[in-house]
């Protein structure tokens, strides 16, 4: 079994660090919505439908112990909040999705009350916060299962797969979304073997997904990142299953830095290369990939691992966390509502629809 990410109780948000694994099992205790923040820039937890998660769950930590007296008073503190809840990833869509949902409900809450705001008004709306978190969070436990469903359908029996970063249940409130399908799948037969790529800078691959994979006592091999195409070459292979942190409109995908050379690596070797998300991921605001915003992080990252330096000091360092996959790479999306192929605009659109 993988340890429960986030637990919310009495006001407070226990995460689940994850920076600490596989050596330790530890909660960090957030009592604000600064701490919120704060802990999904720092990496405590990541992964975007968890990031989404923990986002909504900083609103109702905000609002937990507020009395405001008018609209104005409400909006202009939801606004400081927003801004820097949205600002701590600024690629995973699902952070900024979560807060759309709660301003929109905030503005339905705030149409059915006066310019003045009374004691009952601010515990409804308190109410409606957490209800709606509530949602949010079983619409992504729930979106893991159908996801994996859909996936293995595309997978032949006693399938060899090549995955990426974490996807697993360390990433969602469920059980995952491309590591989700893997996990299903060999319990359906689908799956007989499962590779995990190291991932640097931050090795999620070595400390996250292979360590899922061994407590799910699912047959698996850790490489690093540039084993890949040698193990496509020399190895029966028959998909690469990732995630993804944002999609365009025209299937442009965003994920973790290394994904869109894995995916020239699949094409070359004529090996299916899926992305498996759930459809907040996508935006549609968005009308390629270049129009995505990469988030560039600490180069400590890149010349450290796990605090120790590995590069002579003083160097220069570069560390953009995400790369972008062009949607003429990937054979198909897979979504709680199904598959996604081919993948253009076009078919995004109409299964959005």
């Amino acid at each position: 079994m993988i340890p429960e990410r986030l637990i919310y109780q009495n006001g407070i948000l226990k995460i689940l660090d994850q920076r600490l694994i596989p050596y330790k099992i530890s909660y960090l205790k957030a009592k604000t919505y600064k701490e919120v923040a704060k802990a999904i820039k720092d990496m405590v937890l990541r992964g975007a439908p968890l990031i989404g998660c923990a986002a909504a769950y900083a609103y109702v930590i905000g609002f937990k112990d507020k009395n405001f007296k008018t609209k104005n008073e409400l909006l202009k503190y939801f606004r400081t909040l927003k801004e820097n809840i949205n600002s701590s990833r600024p690629t995973a869509l699902a952070l900024f999705a979560a807060s759309d949902r709660i301003q929109n409900l905030l503005e339905e809450e705030l149409n059915k009350s006066s310019e003045k705001l009374d004691f009952k008004d601010n515990q409804r709306i308190r109410e409606k916060i957490y209800s709606e978190v509530l949602k949010i969070v079983n619409e992504d436990i729930d979106s893991t299962y159908k996801m994996a469903e859909y996936g293995i359908k595309l997978l032949n029996k006693n399938s060899r797969v090549i995955t990426y970063c974490n996807t697993g249940a360390l990433a969602t409130m469920g059980i995952g979304t491309a590591l989700g399908v893997i996990t299903y799948g060999y319990k359906k037969g689908k799956i007989s073997f499962a590779y995990s790529c190291e991932t640097r800078p931050y090795m999620q691959g070595t400390r996250l997904t292979i360590w899922e994979l061994k407590r799910n006592k699912i047959p698996s091999a850790l490489i690093t990142d540039n084993m890949s195409s040698y193990i496509m070459a020399t190895e029966k292979i028959d998909a690469v299953l990732i995630g993804a942190d944002r999609i365009a409109a025209n299937g442009d995908t965003a994920n973790k830095i290394g994904s869109y050379q894995l995916a020239i690596a699949a094409r070359y070797h004529n090996i299916p290369f899926y992305v498996v998300a759930p459809t907040p991921t996508f935006d549609t605001q968005i009308e390629n990939g270049s129009k995505i915003k990469i988030e560039e992080r600490s180069e400590r990252e890149v010349v450290e691992i796990m605090g120790k330096k590995i590069a002579p000091e003083g160097i220069k360092a570069r560390h953009p966390a995400f790369d972008v996959t062009p949607h003429n790479l990937i054979k198909a999306i897979i979504t709680e509502k199904g598959i996604i192929t081919p993948v253009n605009q076009n078919t995004i659109k109409k299964h959005l629809s």
